[in-house]
């Protein structure tokens, strides 16, 4: 008998053989036991995540001798046709080849009749984005309104790609990727029941390599069978992929951390020898920074084993936040520009050298010493120099600050201060009522109530204290503001100058002879009195 590849023979058969996407399968589920079954359905996702498979579950359980379950039996002539592909009423489409309007049409012409063997006709339409827009007009009718016993169950990678009008017809799911403890629990069970000796290293390897697709990493895992020879170990799978040992990412980190260039292109060198992929070397150095800034946060690491507790804190304490961050993003920028570079391992060689050319020169100099201040240091260090920068704030402050006057204009001190945005939008709302003690007492009109938040009403309280060099408190009472407020002055003076304006634009005698002569009008909604800023 022909060898069968992994990625077919362990194709699930069963909703619950599927590994990850339980959201969909949920859905499916429930739908298909309380019978509310919809007419079509969209499955988006990458590659290699179970789109094509779930459709077929689907089928199965659509046309199962034992009746629409949730459970096709897999043993009916039903089942067993739909899993050996030669069902006659599962008609399997790839839109990739079948891109016409004649094909689709052709497609359509048999929709009517009913299903020869099985209790629905299924139309598996794969990678539906590529057909035409031609044919997806031909499509529309009969995906909106088919027959009963016509369902249509459709796959694409790139659903932005489908028109509007077919998204609405149908009922959509989007797959995601799996993750990689996912991928490696269902390598390592496979491997147990295929009896391969295979190390758990080495399969978070080909999980990670895989990225997010199952298809994709049983490929990789018969592809390192056959490298392997049958028994999987770290360094020969590293070897088949192109991937880096941890240990060699970590000198790289070290050099980095200890500003060596020199070192830093001696460990490329030793890595060169190794043949191996610089894309996935600094695809190593990004994931191993992103998680030591996580423990730098969190103090701890949830993600898999891929990295050593001990590693991480070790990193952690060496390099500054800041470092990391600037250490992440070149690595993200070195990698998407590898391809534009003369060879691939110069390209990796000017990204980490780059690392050490945008490093803060002061941080630099320190990790050169060797005096690398260690966590607690830092970390006091920082308040101190904030509580200096503070209390000088404080003098500068008290230095040029006003003196409070029992007859302050309100309108004239706002002017003075610096407040933006809702701040000032609420205090040029209120009124000056009076000061007692270390509080000041502000009316609000009933009507801008909205604008009263207390973090507003503090940031006033922030800034006055500014203002006048002294602690205050603010208290504002929601009613009608006895005294003008900034507002209400503004809107009267700006009322006083366009009356002001009218009166003086109709006493005026140019404009009476024109009135008098021509019959001319006045349009008084067009007069704009000049501002004293415009005078000026």
């Amino acid at each position: 008998m022909s060898y069968l590849v992994l990625a077919r023979k362990w194709r699930p058969k069963t909703f619950a053989d599927m590994v990850g996407q339980k959201h969909v399968l949920q859905a499916l589920v429930n739908a298909l036991e309380s019978g509310r079954l919809h007419h079509a359905y969209l499955f988006a996702g990458t590659r290699g995540v179970g789109k094509t498979t779930i459709a077929r579950i689907l089928a199965k359980a659509l046309n199962c001798e034992s009746g629409v379950t949730a459970e096709p039996c897999g043993k009916c002539s039903a089942c067993t046709e739909i899993d050996e592909g030669r069902f006659i009423d599962l008609i399997e489409v790839d839109a990739a080849s079948k891109t016409k309007v004649a094909d689709t049409r052709e497609l359509l012409d048999n929709v009517q009749y009913s299903p020869s063997t099985g209790r629905f006709k299924v139309y598996l339409i794969d990678e539906v984005h590529m057909l035409s827009p031609h044919s997806f007009n031909a499509l529309l009718k009969t995906l909106e309104e088919p027959p009963p016993h016509v369902k249509f169950l459709l796959a694409t990678t790139d659903p932005q790609k489908l028109p509007a009008t077919v998204l609405s017809r149908c009922l959509q799911f989007n797959l995601s990727r799996l993750t990689p403890r996912l991928i490696t629990d269902r390598l390592d069970y496979i491997c147990k029941e295929e009896d391969i000796d295979a190390t758990t290293a080495s399969l978070n390897m080909l999980s990670r390599a895989a990225d997010g697709s199952l298809r994709d990493a049983l490929s990789l895992l018969d592809q390192a069978i056959a490298y392997c020879g049958g028994k999987l170990e770290e360094e020969p799978v590293a070897a088949m992929l192109g991937t880096i040992d941890r240990d060699h990412v970590m000198k790289l980190l070290r050099f980095l951390a200890e500003n060596d260039g020199q070192g830093l292109m001696r460990m490329v060198a030793e890595i060169d020898k190794q043949f191996p992929d610089y894309k996935r070397l600094l695809d190593d150095l990004a994931r191993l920074l992103q998680r030591a800034t996580i423990y730098q946060v969190l103090g701890s690491s949830d993600h898999d084993d891929e990295f050593d507790v001990e590693e991480l804190k070790q990193i952690a304490d060496q390099i500054s936040p800041a470092d990391l961050q600037l250490f992440y993003q070149t690595a993200l920028i070195g990698r998407r520009d590898l391809d534009l570079s003369p060879d691939p391992r110069s390209g990796a060689e000017m990204t980490l050298l780059r690392m050490l050319a945008f490093r803060p020169a002061a941080a630099a100099q320190n990790v050169a010493k060797g005096g690398g201040e260690s966590k607690s240091r830092k970390s006091t260090s920082a308040p101190k120099a904030a509580a200096a920068t503070s209390s000088a704030s404080v003098q500068t402050t008290k230095a040029a600050s006003a003196s409070w006057q029992d007859d302050a204009d309100w309108t004239q001190l706002l002017s003075k201060m610096d407040l933006k945005g809702a701040t000032r939008l609420l205090a040029t709302n209120c009124a000056l009522l009076r000061r007692e003690g270390d509080t000041l007492y502000l009316s609000l009109d009933a009507k801008s109530e909205a604008m009263l938040t207390r973090a507003r009403q503090n940031a006033l309280a922030e800034s006055l204290s500014q203002q006048f060099g002294e602690t205050l408190r603010v208290s504002i009472e929601v009613g009608e503001a006895a005294p003008e407020t900034p507002v209400q002055e503004e809107s009267r003076m700006e009322g006083e100058r366009y009356a002001a304006a009218k009166a003086s634009l109709e006493a005026d005698p140019n404009i009476k002879t024109l009135q008098t002569m021509f019959g001319a009008e006045l349009k008084v909604d067009s007069i704009e009195p000049i501002t004293p800023s415009q005078s000026e």
